[in-house]
């Protein structure tokens, strides 16, 4: 009798110890897990003066859609991947911004375009670089990484790769548009009154005077999965297949589940030199510093340092965000904790 009763209180307390248990984990996944989402269009060393409202207006516009797109993945349980490629391609497809559509012109009056994108959960990634008919870079970049046993793709053979993956390829003329031709001929312009020759002012012309800018997005799903990705056309003017900080692991993309996803823009050479994505990275990692100090730290500190200038968007394994740049201004948005689209230009 007493083996009965007991093993009876057992199932009791089992049963009440489970219920409890179940009730828990249903008031925890009904709550929303935290998501983020930050995109940029690019450094700029303009100043606020230099664009008119209208233009403002036109920015405001393609940001807040591609904000808008990203964000609704992101919302929906989709993954980070998703939302950011979704994002960039929004970006690439408007001519307001350096890659895809509004890519600047190199030496040759051709548009030679880079792209890149990497997983914070497996930290495998794919870039394609030096392309010339690819509609939307960042489409093939995800292309490389999951379906090649390749990180990187230059040129002809990724458009080769492209074909065979179904992605589109456009006619190079697609790319051209009036204005990013006019800034071409100003930079041909300023390089002649310089009366210098190649070797001694090439270093100063492309750093100084050529258009610079880039698009990316980084973000953070419900699985806690980050993401980051970058496109450009590179720097106006450009010569000898010349390639920037966009394409590159570390330098101009990163992303790792323990630390943080990074997009930068800027002058890529000095980006490259101080692998600056991947150290914001390590700063956060190894050295415990947050999002916001480690952007900071290599922004302002190491790549000011070295005369670098530019900017990165970044975003942490628990929603934490940071914004960090030594131009004149950044075009970037993103998304707060309540649902709000921000989109900013200058501090």
């Amino acid at each position: 009798m007493v083996v009965k009763y007991l093993t009876l209180l057992f199932i009791t307390i089992n049963f009440i110890f489970l219920g409890i248990f179940c009730f828990g984990e249903s008031e925890r996944s009904s709550q929303p897990a935290t998501v983020g989402f930050l995109i940029h269009g690019g450094a700029s060393r303009e100043k606020k003066k230099d664009i008119s409202p209208e233009l403002e207006a036109a920015y405001k516009k393609v940001l807040t859609e591609a904000l808008e797109a990203g964000y609704d993945i992101l919302k929906s349980n989709g993954s980070s991947l998703d939302a950011v490629q979704s994002a960039i391609i929004i970006l690439e497809d408007s001519p307001l911004f350096n890659a895809g559509k509004g890519a600047v012109f190199t030496n040759t009056g051709t548009n030679e375009l880079d792209a890149s994108l990497m997983d914070g959960k497996t930290l495998n990634a794919g870039a394609v670089s030096g392309v010339k008919r690819i509609k939307n870079p960042i489409m093939l970049a995800r292309k490389v990484m999951e379906n090649s046993r390749h990180l990187m793709m230059y040129g002809e053979g990724a458009e080769d790769f492209a074909k065979s993956q179904g992605i589109e390829l456009v006619d190079p003329k697609y790319f051209y548009t009036k204005r990013r031709w006019q800034q071409l001929e100003e930079v041909r312009e300023k390089e002649k009154q310089r009366k210098k020759s190649e070797s001694s002012a090439l270093f100063k012309i492309h750093t100084a005077d050529c258009e610079y800018g880039t698009v990316g997005a980084v973000a953070l799903d419900q699985e806690g999965n980050l993401a980051a990705g970058t496109s450009t056309g590179g720097m106006t003017n450009k010569r000898f297949g010349r390639i920037g900080d966009s394409p590159i692991i570390g330098a101009g993309t990163y992303a790792d589940n323990q630390s943080v996803a990074v997009s930068a823009s800027g002058a890529g050479e000095y980006f490259m030199r101080l692998n600056v994505a991947k150290d914001i990275s390590a700063l956060v990692k190894y050295k415990g510093l947050s999002v916001q100090e480690a952007a900071d730290e290599v922004i302002f500190n190491k790549l000011t340092a070295i005369e670098g200038w530019g900017g990165v968007i970044c975003l942490d394994n628990e929603g934490n965000m940071a914004i960090s740049y030594n131009s004149g201004g950044m075009f970037y948005g993103y998304l707060e904790a309540e649902g709000k689209f921000v989109i900013k230009f200058f501090e």
